[in-house]
């Protein structure tokens, strides 16, 4: 096991979720796309929301594509600092 992998089994028991149903690489994969494609303070706030969205009944995977697939037609800023950057 790894340190995330003992982090994840920690916050379940804590709470009273099941990490069997957690999908740690789909949650960093999108995690990424936003924090590479977007801004990196994004990363947070789209796995949470990506939290919310399935806490209501979406589909894991299938929003989590979406959102990558937002994230990567995100358009680029060249000008400099992105606020919240």
């Amino acid at each position: 096991m790894t340190v995330l992998d003992d982090w994840v089994t920690a916050v379940c028991a804590e709470l009273d979720l099941d990490p069997a149903g957690v999908p740690v690489p789909t949650v960093l994969d999108v995690a990424r796309d936003v924090a590479h494609q977007v801004v990196r303070p994004g990363a947070p706030v789209t796995a949470y929301l990506l939290g919310l969205a399935v806490g209501r009944g979406a589909d894991p995977a299938a929003a989590a594509e979406r959102l990558s697939a937002l994230a990567g037609s995100w358009p680029v800023d060249l000008g400099g600092s992105t606020p919240g950057d």
